[in-house]
């Protein structure tokens, strides 16, 4: 019998569980302002609404300049010590966010931090493609995916139990814990050792014996002319703006166009945030299990996100006045989104991560979390723009640009790396 448990246990790779608990430390301090951005930094600077909101913004737009810097330097030092540094970069700015009462002094830490915030995820991509291969990469998505959502739920109660015995000081303290829970993550992946590959294994992914052929990196030029890549990235743009639709649309939709109570908004972000966070794993592992392509698993995550958004529309179309079909209907299309994320996200990143040359991997995932810096930053202005038309049209582009998605990365299957497409052995 322990014979058959140690062959059927699911293999971990080194220093696994010391990754999983930093990304899950990082999750929950970060989870402590990212709910409630605007009232956090108001508290803890004294600066007006306004002047925070706008600060926020142009930081934001500045910080995407951190991206091709960040790629750069992961392909010449690692991911591990990139990431290390912007630890210390973002652990650094919410120390000093209370001392930061001037607006320069405001404006010159949330550069500083919004430089880490915008590179982070792009690194830690690099990251996870340095010490995992095959199977182990969707693995590590779809748990790392998990951790996270589980974490920011966590750091959201962690800060409304601290704010509401602490007051104003409570906004303080939350700070600093998130400066230490970067501390803290930095301590932990310090004693993790990825390995970059020179030779390669068998099984390993084709983008990797690209990349141990190509031992001198030949920049940005060669991820631009990198054909399927790019459509890679286009694809996940559209798929981003999807992503949007819960923060951005959701609130939005439900007080304007349904008449519906606020409540809602929390209540479809909870459910979204707990089936993220207990579910992430469990599908990704059954996916895998039956043998899905990368391409054809993302592929069906935007028809799953297509489908809610059409959902949406019906629903704008009868807006039943009874609060109780109108919730049920609501927590339906969530649930039915949720999956559409479920069985996206991992298959994607995975994929993207594999498609990487590992000589170039930190540019490639830095031009790719562009996609997803870029939805962030149109979403807004095109939702409320939209809205002003109609309350349907938005989710009408939506719909299209799932189903657009969906059909290009079926498409982009020839011109990418069959190792990144199919799911190999670890």
């Amino acid at each position: 019998m322990r014979t058959f448990r140690s062959r059927t246990r699911t293999p971990r790779i080194a220093g696994e569980r010391r990754m999983l608990v930093a990304m899950a430390v990082d999750a929950t301090g970060s989870g402590m302002y990212v709910p409630f951005s605007l009232v956090f930094f108001h508290h803890v600077t004294g600066l007006p609404f306004a002047t925070v909101g706008l600060v926020l913004t142009v930081v934001g737009l500045l910080g995407l300049g951190a991206l091709p810097l960040a790629g750069s330097a992961v392909d010449r030092y690692g991911a591990r010590r990139v990431q290390l540094l912007l630890y210390g970069v973002r652990g650094t700015g919410f120390l000093l966010y209370p001392f930061a009462h001037s607006l320069p002094a405001f404006a010159a830490v949330a550069l500083a931090t919004a430089f880490g915030d915008r590179a982070f995820p792009a690194v830690q991509q690099s990251l996870l493609g340095e010490v995992a291969q095959g199977a182990d990469r969707d693995r590590l998505q779809a748990s790392s995916r998990a951790l996270r959502n589980g974490g920011l739920g966590a750091g959201s109660l962690l800060a409304s139990l601290v704010v509401g015995f602490g007051g104003n000081a409570g906004f303080t303290a939350a700070a600093w814990l998130n400066a230490g829970s970067f501390a803290l993550a930095a301590f932990l992946m310090s004693g993790v050792r990825p390995q970059r590959r020179a030779a390669v294994a068998p099984g390993a992914e084709a983008s990797d014996v690209r990349g141990a052929a190509a031992r001198r990196p030949a920049g940005y030029r060669q991820v631009f002319a990198d054909r399927p890549f790019l459509g890679l990235t286009a694809v996940n743009f559209l798929n981003a703006l999807g992503y949007s639709a819960l923060s951005v649309l959701f609130p939005l939709y439900i007080t304007t166009w349904l008449r519906g109570p606020q409540a809602l908004t929390g209540t479809a972000f909870t459910l979204n945030t707990v089936m993220c966070a207990a579910g992430g794993v469990v599908v990704g592992a059954r996916i895998r299990s039956r043998g899905a392509r990368r391409t054809r698993s993302a592929a069906l995550g935007s028809l799953l996100f297509a489908a809610a958004f059409a959902a949406q529309i019906v629903l704008g179309t009868f807006r039943p006045g009874s609060g109780i079909v109108l919730g049920g209907a609501l927590l339906i299309i969530v649930v039915l989104y949720t999956l559409g994320e479920l069985v996206h996200s991992p298959a994607a990143g995975a994929l993207s991560v594999a498609a990487a040359p590992e000589a170039l991997r930190g540019r490639y995932l830095a031009a790719y979390q562009l996609s997803w810096s870029l939805a962030a930053a149109v979403a807004p202005s095109l939702f409320t723009a939209l809205m002003a038309v109609d309350g349907r049209m938005p989710w009408a582009v939506l719909v299209l640009t799932s189903l657009v998605a969906a059909g290009v990365v079926v498409r982009l299957e020839r011109g990418l790396p069959g190792g990144a497409v199919r799911v190999a052995l670890a």
